[in-house]
Order: structure tokens, then sequence, then C-alpha cells
């Protein structure tokens, strides 16, 4: 019984990160696709959409989201000196390290 339990896991893993079609959605998947990055591509986004619903509210999707196109954002965030900047910081520094470790 416990040997088709961890597959049926490891098979939802691996199309969370975008083993299975390949397609991407969610707000910062979207972006990643859409980014004019070189290593961008749907495996990679779908992975780092699914760290983002693990670890991002809704609203810091879409902040995180909006650093794809203008990466300064980001720094005007972190160089912000307020409490909410700080927090949202914090919580985008979980989804990074997450995302690096998850997506490769």
């Amino acid at each position: 019984m416990r040997r088709p339990i961890v597959g049926v896991v490891c098979l939802i893993s691996v199309a969370a990160c975008g083993g299975g079609s390949g397609g991407v959605s969610g707000t910062v998947g979207a972006a990643c696709v859409e980014s004019d990055r070189d290593a961008a591509n749907p495996q990679l986004c779908a992975c780092i959409q699914s760290v983002a619903d693990a670890t991002l509210s809704n609203s810091d999707q879409r902040r995180v989201a909006t650093f794809f196109d203008d990466p300064e954002k980001a720094q005007e965030i972190r160089a912000s000196d307020t409490p909410f900047a700080d927090a949202f910081w914090d919580r985008y520094l979980v989804f990074i390290d997450a995302s690096r470790s998850a997506c490769g």
C-alpha cells in the first residue's frame, strides 16, 4: 500500500514542476515564461510557480511577477526601510531559496 502512495506523490511533484505537459500557469510562472532570460523555459517556470504557490500569497506573487520585467523594483523594495517592505523581503528570500533548491 505504501508504494502506490509514494508513486502518486512523486508523479504529482514532477507534474507540478513542469514534468508533465509543460504548461505554465500562475502569475509568477507566466512572468517567467514571458521574460527575456535565456534560462527561462516552461519546465523551470512551472517549477518556480509551484514554489511560489507554496511560499507566497497571491499579492506577493503579483509583486514578484513584476520583478521579471523590472528587476530594479526588487532593489527598491530591498532598499526601502519600512516594516512592510522588510517583511515582504524576508518572504521573498524564502521563496528564492526554496526555488533554487526545488528547481535547480
